[in-house]
């Protein structure tokens, strides 16, 4: 179902909107922090390990939330501090989120469980209906926990200062 926000865009192209509505990485890593590892305070996007800078997070809260992806409420246990939470529109996103975590350890070196990401693959509608079942109930369980960094060999510097090249 299309709804106008009244909000101009570059073209009409779906993906090129889509990418004005959800903007970086931060916003995807965000979305993909409530959605699969259950996080809803700021603190706890905060200490994510991505290690975006407040400044950062806070606007991208903030624009995610003007898109309609996700809103803000109080703590049910503590009316003083906020909670952020998926929209039905932010929700939505769960089977885009599920394909590009499937991409991402198939073609790149991750820190993601291999047994784990085989059985999302195989299994793709269960791991979504738990994600909207979870959703629903407001239930923070998290789907997947932070991925542990692996040791990975470093490369050596190429950099005239001595600095890793990116």
């Amino acid at each position: 179902m299309a709804r106008n926000s009244g909000a101009r865009h570059r073209s009409g192209c779906p993906v090129s909107i889509s990418l004005e509505v959800l903007g970086d990485r931060w916003s995807l890593l965000l979305i993909r922090d409530m959605m699969v590892r259950g996080y809803r305070t700021f603190r706890e996007f905060q200490r994510s390990g991505e290690g975006i800078a407040t400044n950062i997070l806070a606007d991208r809260l903030q624009k995610l939330e003007a898109g309609g992806i996700l809103l803000r409420e109080p703590a049910e246990k503590d009316g003083r501090s906020t909670h952020y939470r998926l929209t039905a529109k932010g929700i939505a996103l769960a089977p885009v989120l599920l394909e590009i975590l499937i991409w991402g350890a198939h073609h790149e070196e991750t820190d993601a469980p291999r047994a784990a990401i085989e059985q999302m693959e195989q299994n793709r509608a269960a791991v979504l209906a738990e994600t909207y079942r979870r959703w629903e109930q407001r239930d923070p369980t998290p789907i997947l926990p932070p991925f542990t960094p692996s040791a990975r060999p470093t490369s050596k510097s190429n950099s005239p200062k001595g600095k890793p090249r990116r």
